[in-house]
């Protein structure tokens, strides 16, 4: 690795440092929570350093706690990480060249940190040092957080009942808004936003999902009807 290499690194560590710091609650509550519903310190540091999806552990983990079946849960947290795809082909053009260790570390890698600090960056301004210390910064901050946060559900119980999935909310919020620049993704946040609150209030199952895919339905409706209509008054 030569020295602009590891500036570039040591950049991407600095501009994702304040989402590992807003991620600290969120950890260790999917790290406390893991041991809660059962699982062995073991178990419950490979979730974060495997699965590496934090709402989709807090959600399996629910599910593993209510006795819900294999099937319906991977179809759950199936749908809760389908935004993943949209990430990897919005960045593949920046990503395929590259050789396949690249491809598959990123791969593993790809967040919604990730996505929101290099997802809009032009092929000329992506660098993959730069990306790469964004993606393992904040790889290795979550599973550091995920760690304490089994030690301490190990020695204090109920930690899940301090208020610590409200972490969940602000993260998300600190990395939607910022991206929110055009119509189409006004539309699609409103919408997924107003859905999963009321659906979420009256008690219907599979509020998320049906709140995310409207979104992702209006926004696409939303962005086609603006690109129609750019290329009729361009005509």
């Amino acid at each position: 690795m030569n020295q602009h290499a590891r500036q570039q690194l040591i950049k991407g560590v600095i501009a994702v440092s304040p989402l590992c710091v807003a991620v600290i609650p969120w950890g260790i509550l999917a790290g406390s929570y893991a041991i809660e519903v059962g699982m062995t310190m073991l178990e419950a540091q490979a979730m974060s350093a495997i699965v590496y999806a934090g709402s989709a552990q807090l959600v399996a983990l629910g599910m593993i706690n209510s006795g819900v079946g294999l099937g319906t849960l991977l179809l759950t947290t199936f749908f809760i990480t389908s935004r993943h795809f949209l990430y990897g082909l919005t960045m593949r053009d920046r990503i395929a060249p590259m050789p396949l260790k690249w491809r598959l570390l990123f791969g593993h890698w790809l967040t919604d940190e990730l996505f929101a600090i290099c997802g809009t960056q032009s092929k000329e301004h992506f660098n993959r040092w730069f990306a790469i210390g964004v993606a393992g910064g904040f790889y290795f901050a979550w599973n550091i957080v995920s760690f304490i946060g089994i030690i301490l559900g190990s020695y204090i119980p109920n930690l899940t009942d301090y208020g610590l999935e409200f972490a969940v909310a602000a993260t998300f919020i600190a990395i939607v808004f910022p991206l929110i620049k055009n119509i189409p993704v006004a539309a699609t946040v409103f919408v997924s936003l107003v859905l999963s609150v009321l659906l979420t209030r009256f008690n219907i199952e599979g509020a998320l999902i049906i709140a995310s895919v409207s979104g992702m339905a209006t926004g696409y409706v939303c962005e086609t009807y603006f690109k129609k209509r750019n290329e009729g008054e361009s005509s």
